[in-house]
Formats: structure tokens, C-alpha cells, sequence
């Protein structure tokens, strides 16, 4: 067993790089749902379908293709299940209008406005501060259980210390993640 207590503070270590690595997972699952003017394939996601009475997400029980930017195609597996997923797309409140041929559901994604961008911007930016907000509590719930490591447990203080720096290197790196990554959706919403 170490006598600087380095086994004790590995748990504290990996527990907060969890917690900033799922802020980061949360923010891009976030950013992918805010439409830029164009289809994704998570831009339907939100979509749920009655399906024989059950509520099930429309990617099971369709297909979803975007053949182009700007449109997207869904081909129901079951040619009865096209009202449900037109009527899944409406409830779903994104702003879509389906249309059905009776074979497939076309579903247009219309060009951004300049105000709706900037709108987009805020709440990209907003996204990204909630993210940096979970990095600094997990910087904060880990130097805390650092403190209380040193204090309760014999981990010696300068390892502590180097710890507490470790966390803090820790939380600069997710931060500029963060950042990086509302920069480039700003700038992905903001390119006509």
C-alpha cells in the first residue's frame, strides 16, 4: 500500500472525469437535436408513433433517410402505420409539416431565418454554460472528497494538493471542450 494514498484518491480521480466526460456527452446529444437548417438523422428523434398502442420511437418503425439536405424521408415498415407517423411528426411540436404520398412521409426542413439563428446561438450558448456548470461541480464534489481524504484518512496533503491540481487541469480541458464545441455550432447555425 502506497503511503501517499495515491489508491485513495484514483476512485475520486476517475469519478470526476466521468462526471465532466458526461457533461460533454450530454451537450453533443443536445446540439444534435437543434436543427440548423438542414436534416440530420437525430433531427426526428423526438418523434414518438402509436404504434398498435404503444408509443415507440419513429426509427422503429420506419425508415428514415435524407436524401437530400434539406428534406427528409421516412418509409414506414407497415404502409397502416403512415397516419400514425404523420401524426407523431405534429405532436412532436418541432415545426414540421409531413407530407404523405400514400407510399412514403416527406418531411421538409425549411431555411433558418436570420432571427431564428440568432435564437439558436442563445440557446447553444445557454447549453454550453449548463455543461461548464457540471464540470465545476464535479471540480467542487472532488476537491471536497480530496479535503476529506487528507483530513480523515491519512492521504498526505502535498498529494492532495497535486490532486487538486490534476482536477483543476481536469476541468480547464472540458471547459475548452465546451467551448470548442458552441463555437462550432454557433458557427454551423450562424452559415447560410
Amino acid at each position: 500500500m502506497s503511503t501517499d494514498g495515491q489508491e485513495k484518491v484514483k476512485p475520486v480521480m476517475e469519478e470526476c472525469e466521468q462526471q465532466m466526460e458526461k457533461a460533454i456527452s450530454h451537450l453533443k446529444h443536445g446540439f444534435e437535436r437543434i436543427r440548423a437548417g438542414k436534416a440530420t438523422p437525430h433531427t426526428l428523434d423526438a418523434v414518438k408513433v402509436d404504434s398498435y398502442g404503444a408509443l415507440v420511437p419513429l426509427n422503429q418503425v420506419a425508415n428514415i433517410a435524407i436524401p437530400e439536405a434539406r428534406l427528409i424521408v421516412i418509409t414506414p415498415w407497415d404502409k397502416n402505420q403512415l397516419k400514425s407517423i404523420e401524426k407523431g411528426i405534429i405532436n412532436a411540436n418541432l415545426g414540421f409539416n409531413p407530407m404523405s404520398d400514400g407510399n412514403v412521409v416527406r418531411v421538409s426542413i425549411a431555411a433558418l431565418t436570420e432571427e431564428t439563428r440568432l435564437e439558436l446561438a442563445k440557446e447553444i450558448k445557454n447549453e454550453g454554460e449548463n455543461s461548464k456548470v457540471t464540470v465545476r461541480n464535479a471540480r467542487k464534489d472532488a476537491n471536497s472528497e480530496l479535503d476529506n481524504l487528507a483530513k480523515n484518512k491519512g492521504v498526505a496533503e502535498d498529494r492532495r494538493d497535486n490532486e487538486k491540481q490534476n482536477v483543476q487541469d481536469l476541468t480547464n480541458k472540458y471547459n475548452k471542450e465546451i467551448e470548442d464545441l458552441v463555437k462550432d455550432k454557433e458557427k454551423e447555425i450562424m452559415t447560410i
